[in-house]
């Protein structure tokens, strides 16, 4: 017997034992799904091996015949063979299937988990719309630090210190290294909610010396503002020579210009949850998980810790 058809006997026989040792007779042998799974196994193993075994053997023995094609590739030809005709159906129904589940079929108008999920979530929202969505003041702080304790915390922790630096230290509107970095490196965070970005060091000009701002600058005017716009007379003089013009004489930001760095406010914090933001510290990711109202409270909750 040819070795092809004795190894395809012991692969079979193989197959079908790990088939059988793999059934729950105990449990399963009643239920008629089971029943079916076993068969269509066992049909599979015997399908598969039988296919190979018949191509393999054709490859052993068979030899091409026909009219060879002019071009070759690499100096391999190709015969000048008509389109099987079962392949050719078998294409062009996969077309027309192609053509109905995008068109009329799967996921359009039948069940998804995906549109189930969607569905279910916008019911959500829509009933979380109608119980929350006038709420303001302490109501609206107390949901903002629910969001917070849920969302957030693992990043900045539970007294949004930043966890020793890992992430921005919310009780203060911005940190020294945060003002430093932005400085040095530019900014186009979407913090107006839109592209206004800001230069970096190599376009900011000290009105007061007429040149790029330096180092001793940049440390003097960082000092100032994440000190709350106090105690630095020359960080003072930097601002006002170099800062002012967008961020306004309090640092509360020019409208459509720049954003608010003296203290956070609603506004400026959904436009980060929106957006992300890159800073010195690194990266925060787009909160997309939280809807319009959980944001507003989140902002609220924020604004409350330097109060």
């Amino acid at each position: 017997m040819n070795k092809l058809y004795v190894w395809a006997i012991i692969i079979t026989i193989a197959m079908l034992g790990a088939t059988y040792a793999s059934f729950d007779f105990k449990h399963g042998s009643s239920d008629i799904v089971n029943q079916l799974a076993i068969l269509g196994a066992i049909i599979l193993v015997i399908a598969t091996i039988f296919v190979v075994v018949k191509y393999v053997r054709q490859m052993q023995v068979d030899h091409a015949t026909g009219e060879l094609a002019d071009e070759t590739w690499d100096n391999i030809g190709e015969y000048k063979n008509p389109v099987p005709t079962g392949w050719a159906i078998v294409f062009l129904g996969t077309m027309v299937w192609a053509a109905w589940y995008f068109t009329i079929g799967y996921p359009v108008n039948a069940y998804s988990q995906i549109g189930e999920y969607n569905k279910d979530t916008k019911a959500l929202n829509e009933q979380f719309q109608k119980q929350y969505g006038n709420i303001s003041g302490e109501r609206l702080v107390e949901m903002g630090e629910s969001v917070y304790l849920s969302d957030c915390v693992a990043c900045h922790g539970l007294n949004a210190d930043g966890i020793d630096g890992t992430a921005a230290d919310l009780n203060q509107r911005i940190q020294d290294k945060s003002v430093k970095y932005t400085i040095e490196h530019g900014s186009n965070n979407h913090l107006m909610g839109m592209e206004m970005p800001m230069p970096d060091r190599n376009g900011l000009f000290n009105s007061n010396t007429g040149a790029l701002i330096t180092d001793a600058e940049i440390d003097a005017v960082a000092k100032y503002v994440s000190n709350g716009f106090k105690g630095s007379p020359k960080g003072a003089k930097v601002f006002a020579g170099t800062c002012v013009a967008c961020h306004g004489a309090d640092g509360k930001g020019q409208p459509m210009v720049a954003p608010n760095i003296r203290t956070f406010d609603t506004k400026l914090v959904i436009n980060v949850l929106n957006n992300g933001k890159k800073a010195a510290i690194g990266t925060m990711p787009k909160m997309t998980l939280l809807n319009k109202k959980q944001k507003e409270a989140v902002a609220a909750y924020i604004q409350s810790l330097s109060k």
